[in-house]
C-alpha cells in the first residue's frame, strides 16, 4: 500500500463538511451568517480534519425553499456578500488545505429567474422552451410530488400564458428543460464559472429529476438520445476544465439503478452517490439492536469503477429519509427515534438530529459516528454534528435543522451579536441549547465529542483502505454486532460495533489474510492494533491465531477499530 496513490483521487479519503452560510458566523451583527463569517472560521474547520467544505446554495434567492430556489445561477446572495468575499474564503479555504464544493441546482430555478420571467411573459418567447409546458389539463399527479405536505400536483396553471408549468418540488420552483440545447450551454458556464473561481466541484441536488425527461414534448426528444449522455458530456466537460473536479450527486435509488448514474462499468458520470441505503439501515439497526440489516445492506452493494465513491453519512440537511423501508420497518424507527408527530415530516422521514434521537447516551452518539467513520466509503458530516447539536421542533419541515452554529454559552450562541430574537432562525432551547452545547467548551473537554470527532478524521485519514479497499462482512455469533474488515492491498483495518447495550465477547474467523511484505503466507505474526486509545484492549496488542482466529471484547453499544498488522509492515502506529 503507497499512500501516494491516493492523491489524485482526493475524494476516496475525503472528509466531507456540509454547512450553510447563513447559520454558520455572522460577522457583522445583522443576525445572518455570511461569506465574511465563514472565512474567520477556517482555520477551526481545518483543526477539526475535514478536506473539503460543501457549501449549501449561497444563490440569490426569494427564499421559498431555503436558497434551493435560486434567481441567478451566477450570483451571491447580497445578504452573504459578494463574489470578493467568496473567493477571499476560497482562497484561505485553500491555504490550509481544504477544498471547496457547492450546490449545483439545475434541476429547477425559482420562478422569479430572469428566464422563467421571460418564459411566461408570451409563448413566443426564445426562453419559452428553457422550462415544460402543457396546454391540456394535466391528470391527478398528486402522487408524484416531493412535498405532499404542501403541493397537491406537479403541474401549476401559469395565468398569464394559459398553460401548465411543470415542477416536482415547490411551484415556485418551475423544472429545467434539459432536453433544450441551449439549456445546457447555460448550465456549462454556470459549471465553468464556478470552477474558475477554484471550486473543486459540486453536489448534484436532485439528479433523477435533472435527468427526467417527463413532459418534454416529443419533437424535443430526439434532441436527447439518453439522459446520461449528458451527465457524462458534463463529466467530460469538467475533466477539461478543472481534471480533479467532482460531481456528488443525491440519487435516492436502489442501488441497481444508482450505478448507472455512476456511469456503469465506465464510472464517467457522477463521481460520488450518497448511500441513502445504507443510511436507513443504520437506523433500522439502531432501533432493533440488531446490526444485520445494516450488514445486509453492506453486503448487497454493488462494486463500483475504481475512480467511483460512496459518500457516507447519519445526517443531512433535509429530512432523515426513511422511504428506502419497508412501512413496518418505517415504523418501527418512527417509534424508535420520532414517536411524535411533530418529529416526524412528509410521513416518510425524522426532522430530528442524532443526539436527541439517542436520548443523549454519549455511548449510542459514539456508536453511531464510530460507525460512520469505519464503513467503506467517504464520510460526509452535517455542521453542528461535531458538538453535538440538536434540533429546534417548532421549526417546520427540514428547517428543524437548519439553525445557528452554536460557538459560545452566550444567548446568541456566538454566532452574532445580535439579539436573540434577530437571528436568521430561531436557536434551540433546553438540553441542546447554546449553554449546554457549544464548540467553545467541547475544545476545552478532553473528553467532548468533538476531540472524540477529531481523532476519527485523524485515524480515518491514516487509514486509505477505508476509502480504497474492498469491504468483507464478516458473521459474528451475535446478531447485536457488525464486524467488517476493509482490505487494500497488505492495509487492513477491522472495525466492530456493538448495537446492544449488553457487553459481549465476539469469537471471530477473519478468513484469508491481506498481503504480507515479508512475502510469506498465513497468519503467523499478525498483531491486532486498537487505533482509538480504548482501554479495552492490551497495549501490547491482540495477536490473531494462526488460523486466523481471535477474541475480542465490546463494552455496552461498544466499538473497535483494530489495524491488521502483518510482520515487517512499517506504518505509523
Amino acid at each position: 500500500m503507497r499512500i501516494t496513490d491516493t492523491s489524485d483521487l482526493w475524494w476516496k479519503t475525503g472528509i466531507i463538511y456540509c454547512l450553510d452560510v447563513e447559520t454558520f458566523y455572522d460577522s457583522n451583527g445583522d443576525g445572518c451568517g455570511d461569506l465574511a463569517g465563514l472565512a474567520e472560521r477556517v482555520d477551526y474547520l481545518a483543526e477539526l480534519g475535514i478536506t473539503c467544505l460543501w457549501l449549501m446554495p449561497f444563490y440569490p434567492t426569494p427564499h421559498r425553499d431555503d436558497g434551493y430556489d435560486v434567481t441567478d445561477l451566477f450570483g451571491v446572495d447580497r445578504r452573504l456578500g459578494h463574489h470578493g468575499d467568496l473567493v477571499e474564503f476560497i482562497r484561505m479555504a485553500q491555504d490550509r488545505g481544504l477544498r471547496v464544493i457547492v450546490d449545483l441546482v439545475v434541476n429547477h430555478t425559482s420562478d422569479q429567474h430572469p428566464w422563467f420571467r421571460a418564459a411566461r411573459s408570451s409563448k413566443d418567447s426564445p426562453y419559452r422552451d428553457f422550462y415544460i409546458w402543457r396546454s391540456d389539463p394535466p391528470p391527478d399527479t398528486s402522487g408524484d410530488v416531493v412535498f405532499p405536505d404542501q403541493e397537491t400536483s406537479i403541474w401549476t396553471l401559469d395565468e398569464t400564458s394559459g398553460e401548465w408549468y411543470l415542477h416536482h418540488f415547490y411551484k415556485e420552483q418551475p423544472d429545467l428543460n434539459v432536453a433544450n440545447p441551449k439549456v445546457r450551454d447555460e448550465i456549462a458556464k454556470v459549471i465553468g464559472f464556478w470552477l474558475h473561481l477554484g471550486i473543486s466541484g459540486f453536489r448534484v441536488d436532485a439528479v433523477p429529476y435533472f435527468l427526467s425527461m417527463e413532459g418534454v414534448r416529443k419533437e424535443e426528444l430526439h434532441k436527447v438520445h439518453n439522459p446520461h449522455d449528458y451527465l457524462r458530456a458534463l463529466r467530460k466537460f469538467m475533466g477539461r476544465r478543472a481534471g480533479d473536479s467532482i460531481l456528488l450527486g443525491e440519487v435516492n435509488l436502489p442501488y441497481q439503478e444508482q450505478l448507472d448514474y455512476f456511469g456503469g462499468p465506465d464510472g464517467d458520470e457522477l463521481t460520488m452517490l450518497f448511500d441513502f441505503i445504507v443510511m436507513q439501515k443504520i437506523y433500522l439497526s439502531l432501533a432493533r439492536q440488531d446490526a444485520r440489516p445494516l450488514a445486509d445492506a453492506l453486503r448487497d452493494r454493488p462494486p463500483l469503477p475504481p475512480d467511483s465513491q460512496w459518500a457516507t453519512f447519519v445526517r443531512n440537511h433535509d429530512e432523515l429519509t426513511l422511504d428506502k423501508l419497508t412501512d413496518e420497518e418505517r415504523q418501527e424507527v418512527f417509534a424508535a427515534f420520532g414517536p411524535e408527530p411533530q418529529m416526524q415530516v412528509y410521513g416518510r422521514g425524522l426532522k430530528r438530529r442524532v443526539p436527541p434521537m439517542l436520548d443523549g447516551d454519549p455511548r449510542r452518539i459514539r456508536l453511531v459516528y464510530s460507525l460512520l467513520f469505519a464503513l467503506p466509503g467517504t464520510p460526509v458530516l452535517y455542521y453542528g454534528e461535531e458538538i453535538g447539536m440538536g434540533e429546534d421542533l417548532a421549526a417546520e419541515g427540514r428547517m428543524a435543522v437548519r439553525t445557528p452554529m452554536q460557538w459560545t454559552a452566550e444567548p446568541s450562541a456566538g454566532f452574532s451579536t445580535a439579539a436573540p430574537a434577530d437571528l436568521v432562525s430561531p436557536l434551540p432551547e433546553g438540553g441542546y441549547g447554546p449553554q449546554h452545547v457549544n464548540v467553545a467548551s467541547a475544545r476545552r473537554d478532553p473528553d467532548s465529542l468533538l476531540n472524540f470527532i477529531i481523532l476519527l478524521t485523524q485515524r480515518y485519514r491514516e487509514c486509505p483502505e477505508l476509502g480504497w479497499g474492498t469491504c468483507r462482512v464478516l458473521d459474528p455469533p451475535h446478531k447485536a454486532v457488525l464486524a467488517h474488515l476493509n482490505t487494500w492491498e497488505d492495509a487492513c483495518m477491522l472495525a466492530l460495533h456493538n448495537f446492544s447495550p449488553e457487553a459481549v465477547i465476539v469469537p471471530l474467523n477473519l478468513g484469508e489474510p491481506p498481503d504480507r511484505p515479508d512475502g510469506e503466507s498465513g497468519w503467523s505474526g499478525f498483531l491486532l492494533l486498537d487505533l482509538l486509545k480504548s482501554s479495552t484492549f492490551p497495549e501490547e496488542a491482540l495477536r490473531v491465531s494462526e488460523g486466523g482466529d481471535v477474541e475480542i471484547s465490546l463494552d455496552s453499544y461498544g466499538y473497535a477499530w483494530l489495524r491488521v498488522q502483518p510482520p515487517g509492515q512499517r506504518r505509523l502506529l
